[in-house]
């Protein structure tokens, strides 16, 4: 589908269940062109994330389940640091405090580049999981996904939402940009998709989860993912509906949480289907533009590990060598992002 400036619908915020949500509004949470502020932080004032050294490697990287992850390829990485969890609301809140930063779900869309458009309908907001109240049609993602004005990563679902009470869940709602503004004060970077996955498999190489090979060791659930009917029932077997705090599931082979489902994590990379096909076996870093069969035109950035949604039902994205995409300026009520730190050496570029 042909984008352009003036019609930009939200598009590619997430695979739910490998099928683009696209064309939800004729709105646009991408500002093409805004005006930001360079962040003049004091150092001192990052968070200290706990994170976890992860010596250098090779491992097998992709999936056979996958056409955008084949073929599997031996790859290798170098060590680097990557933080236990995923960044939450009290880690982001701390960084806007001290930065006075705007996420773009907080941002009005510019009038110019809506000409015609009634400005009542520009308001600021983002996407939010609204489960349809009778079964759904799974080819059919847009009866669970409405655009909400006024939902950001203090009101994830919404204005009648908040955050009180979950500092230790994950931040929400942001966008690639907004999570490489937040990795930049904090002194670190977004994760290589390589780096990534590497991480998640936590020594199991090959495994079928980050895990292992055994959905339910012992019985237990081992991530945040969807229990029951997609979209319409979850019966919350794993103990969460929604986002949990992070942490409450097992830590895998590198001591890593939720490495699987809880939220999608934006990476480093532009998403292309052929990445894994043509990339360098030592510290791929990605391919240098984007392409997106579903949505040409419109460039993506590559999104890991699934989310709450996820389930063996209906999106399986949240196993290791699985791929999700998002275009970068757009956020949803299931995605946020971990940070990385390399131990010497330059940064990938972003």
């Amino acid at each position: 589908m042909a984008i352009s400036q003036n019609t930009h619908p939200l598009v590619g915020f997430g695979l739910v269940g490998g099928t683009l949500v696209a064309g939800l509004l004729a709105l646009s949470l991408a500002q093409q062109g805004r005006d930001v502020a360079p962040l003049t932080v004091d150092r001192d004032g990052s968070p200290d994330q706990p994170m976890v050294w992860i010596p250098g490697g090779r491992y097998w990287r992709g999936s056979t389940e996958a056409p955008d992850a084949r073929p599997v390829r031996a790859v290798e990485v170098d060590g680097f640091w990557i933080d236990r969890t995923e960044v939450t609301n009290a880690e982001f809140a701390r960084f806007v405090a001290a930065t006075g930063y705007i996420t773009t779900a907080e941002r009005a869309p510019d009038p110019r580049l809506y000409p015609g458009a009634d400005p009542a309908s520009l308001q600021a907001g983002s996407v939010v999981f609204t489960p349809p109240g009778s079964d759904a049609d799974l080819n059919q993602p847009l009866s669970w996904w409405s655009y909400v004005p006024g939902a950001d990563w203090r009101h994830p679902s919404g204005p009648g939402s908040s955050i009180e009470g979950q500092a230790n869940h994950p931040v929400v709602q942001v966008c690639w940009d907004d999570a490489v503004a937040y990795a930049r004060w904090a002194n670190k970077r977004l994760p290589t998709e390589a780096e990534w996955e590497y991480a998640a498999r936590g020594g199991f190489d090959q495994a079928r989860y980050a895990w292992g090979n055994d959905l339910l060791p012992g019985g237990q659930w081992q991530a945040n993912i969807w229990q029951g009917r997609f979209p319409t029932r979850n019966t919350r077997d794993d103990g969460f509906a929604a986002t949990a705090p992070v942490g409450s599931f097992p830590p895998n082979g590198f001591g890593l949480r939720d490495m699987a489902g809880n939220v999608w994590e934006w990476c480093a990379d532009w998403y292309h289907p052929d990445a894994y096909a043509n990339g360098p076996s030592k510290n791929p870093t990605g391919p240098s533009a984007s392409l997106d069969p579903d949505e040409p035109g419109v460039p993506k950035r590559v999104q890991r590990g699934g989310s709450f949604l996820c389930s063996d039902d209906y999106c399986v994205r949240y196993r290791p060598g699985a791929r999700g995409k998002g275009e970068p300026t757009s956020a949803a009520s299931h995605t946020g992002f971990r940070c990385v730190r390399s131990k010497t050496g330059p940064e990938p570029q972003l």
